[in-house]
């Protein structure tokens, strides 16, 4: 079983985390790794729900934190064991899971196993499964299976923000749009109607759609509505019967789930319209007095989270949540993902001015 070093620093123990590989599916080695590291430590009291690690702080502190990472990547493709490079002069480490998001565990191990007398209670997790659907989430089953666990006054979440704080985060819609129509041989296409040619209108709906950039909290998000996916086809010489089109729609914090599927409704009025997965998007949260505490603590100005993360987890909890975590988000899932050292000790040093009150 692969080891894990609490005291090296948070670099190395990033690229240590990365040199284990998590794809989705595959988390249990490096849960196995973490599990055991924060089980060696006394003033922790750590529970495990499968292949998600929960660590908590006992102290009878006022309020309670809750940090959270997943440890889970999407698929290698040649970009594991990492790897030293220098970007302008500065060492960078490079690889999968770099930036989304081992980077961030590795500051939170690293916290976890030093801080034993922070200001607030804290609740450090790990959990499985965030790059996959929603259902499998690690955090959904902690919330089945032991909610008091994930109790807090406030949350955050060490997702990539390139060191900066941004406050919950877009919601995230699928739909699939159906066209249909009716077989017939290629050489008498009269005789048929084509389901591909007759989704070139669904295709001209979303060219002419215009997102919009809502105000949120003081905070601008923008939406988007797009197509991400088409099928279609029977054989090389038949006129096809059925096209699908895959949407995502991508709806600010302010709207519900209900109020986004209504929209994909409105937009594809008439059609064939199968909404297949769908989470609520989460107000920034920063009115909180811990969150104005936290956004003073760690420096800089609060921006919009445009991705969908587990903030809005909490959210739904009622616990207002942020993103906090070293990574530029715009190399998350790229083959390049690769994440500055100095970034990574910028964001431990935030967080550990802000839990040592």
């Amino acid at each position: 079983m692969p080891t894990l070093d609490l005291t090296a620093s948070a670099a190395d123990l990033t690229r240590a985390i990365c040199d284990i590989p998590s794809v989705s599916d595959d988390e249990t080695p490096l849960a196995d790794a973490i599990f055991a590291a924060v089980s060696a430590l006394p003033h922790l009291e750590v529970h495990r729900l499968g292949d998600t690690i929960v660590a908590r702080t006992t102290l009878g502190r006022a309020q309670r934190v809750a940090i959270a990472g997943h440890i889970d990547t999407v698929p290698i493709n040649d970009n594991v064991p990492t790897r030293d490079i220098e970007e302008n002069g500065e060492p960078v480490i490079w690889g999968r899971g770099t930036v989304d998001m081992k980077a961030g565990v590795a500051v939170q191990l690293k916290l976890a196993a030093e801080l034993t007398a922070p200001a607030v209670d804290i609740t450090w997790i790990w959990y499985d499964h965030e790059e996959v659907e929603a259902s499998r989430n690690g955090l959904g089953r902690v919330e089945r299976e032991r909610p008091d666990l994930l109790a807090a006054d406030f949350a955050v979440l060490g997702e990539p923000t390139a060191g900066e704080v941004e406050g919950g985060c877009n919601g995230t819609l699928r739909a699939v749009v159906r066209t249909h129509g009716q077989r017939s041989h290629s050489a008498r296409w009269w005789m048929g109607e084509n389901a591909i040619h007759a989704a070139a209108s669904l295709l001209n709906r979303l060219n002419e759609y215009r997102p919009e950039t809502i105000e949120v909290d003081g905070l601008h998000y923008r939406e988007g509505m797009n197509a991400v996916r088409i099928s279609g086809g029977v054989a090389g010489n038949v006129i096809p019967d059925l096209c699908e089109v895959e949407v995502n729609y991508r709806f600010a914090p302010s709207r519900s789930v209900e109020q986004a599927i209504a929209e994909v409704r409105t937009l594809f009025e008439g059609c064939d319209v199968e909404i297949t997965d769908s989470s609520p998007g989460a107000r920034p949260g920063l009115d909180a007095p811990l969150a104005q505490q936290f956004v003073r603590a760690v420096g800089g100005v609060a921006k919009p989270k445009y991705g969908w993360t587990d903030v809005a987890r909490f959210s739904a909890l009622g616990v207002p949540a942020v993103n906090y975590g070293p990574g530029d988000p715009m190399l998350a899932h790229h083959d390049e993902e690769r994440v500055p050292v100095a970034q990574i000790e910028r964001v431990e040093a935030g967080l550990r001015a802000w839990l040592e009150g």
